[in-house]
């Protein structure tokens, strides 16, 4: 069926049985006429893939940046936020399941053309748009339109993201972001197979692409599930990997899982289990480990790779000391932290305020 908010896409190629196969992701998902991939929003329409949810949303939401989780991005601001449905992974964990697993396209509720999103955004007084909630890479023709609106009113983009996509897409992508947090959900191909329904292959070449052939800021998150990624050797693994192959400065955040979804017999991660894992990052080289949802301010503050002495300190989402100068210079010592800073730090806090942006009558031009 075509709509308002259906698009052409570029990333597929016909088969010879007459299937037409999905390039976005390592899917490569063979699709037949009115047949749909698994992210659920990329269609066989005809001869093409079709996106179908191109300029609807699940919703928009102002956000501390530090909820995407960004450390050393932009500290203190505020971030426009906003993802669609579906997602081309199968997480049993997952904590957006109700957004990124709904097949359901009136889970859209909210629409919006790129210009109004990123007007809204500098009306809010967001410094950013993230592209979260689902994976952005399912929906990347209409992120690219949204970063290049942003991009024209000095707004930043950024990518909250699983890291799931083939190479060609990749840098058409990604050439529009500045920052990205990667979730890497865990460092073993059992694990992603069996647990997230991808390969973990795949994400490691995306972040050797980020890190080495991109100037976009990267930074990562694990949810650590008791029993299932959180083994002394697959964190050192993980985390001597990450030191060697992107350096010591990207920073890891290390998430408390709780029970949801498909996974409701797991115990939630005891906070001794993020500290173990951060101890064991920054052994292993990585200079910034962080723990994210528990309130530990020791472990989620920033500290100088020079001095030492803690340069940001949070309280959740709330900035107490700030000891760097407009462009991310320690005050202490001069060490330039690694990261994207300009100016001083925001004030924006832990608020979270949802946003409705006017709606448009489907039919009409986005």
């Amino acid at each position: 069926m075509v709509s308002s908010y259906t698009v052409s896409t570029g990333y597929w190629h016909a088969l010879d049985d007459g299937r037409v196969q999905c390039d976005v992701c390592p899917r490569a998902c063979k699709l037949r006429d009115g047949q749909r991939g698994v992210c659920f929003v990329r269609e066989r329409q005809g001869e093409g893939v079709v996106l179908t949810t191109y300029g609807r949303s699940s919703g928009f939401c102002i956000d501390p940046v530090e909820k995407k989780p960004l450390n050393h991005f932009l500290p203190g601001s505020a971030i426009f936020s906003f993802g669609t449905a579906g997602c081309n992974l199968a997480c049993r964990f997952c904590q957006n399941w109700d957004i990124s697993k709904s097949k359901e396209i009136d889970t859209l509720a909210d629409a919006a053309s790129p210009d109004a999103i990123a007007r809204a955004a500098v009306e809010s007084g967001c410094r950013s748009v993230a592209f979260t909630y689902n994976d952005p890479t399912i929906f990347l023709e209409y992120a690219n339109d949204v970063a290049d609106a942003c991009h024209s009113l000095g707004l930043k983009t950024v990518a909250v993201t699983a890291g799931y996509i083939r190479p060609e897409p990749r840098a058409d992508f990604y050439s529009h972001l500045d920052a990205a947090n990667v979730d890497l959900k865990g460092f073993t191909d059992d694990f992603y197979r069996h647990v997230c329904g991808a390969e973990l292959g795949s994400v490691l070449d995306t972040l050797r692409y980020i890190r080495h052939e991109t100037d976009m800021w990267l930074e990562l998150t694990t949810l650590l599930i008791p029993g299932l990624n959180d083994s002394d050797e697959e964190l050192d693994e993980m985390t001597t990997w990450v030191a060697e192959n992107l350096g010591p400065d990207v920073p890891m955040h290390f998430s408390a899982f709780h029970p949801d979804f498909k996974m409701l017999d797991r115990q939630p991660t005891p906070p001794e289990t993020l500290l173990r894992a951060r101890r064991i990052a920054m052994a292993n080289g990585v200079r910034h480990a962080y723990t994210g949802n528990v309130h530990d301010t020791e472990s989620q503050s920033t500290y100088c790779s020079g001095c030492g002495q803690r340069v940001i300190g949070r309280d959740w989402y709330v900035l107490g000391d700030y000891r760097l100068d407009e462009t991310g210079h320690c005050n202490e010592c001069g060490t330039l932290m690694a990261g994207v800073f300009d100016g001083p730090a925001g004030g924006w806090g832990p608020r979270r305020r949802p946003v409705l942006l006017d709606r448009v009558t489907p039919g009409e031009p986005l």
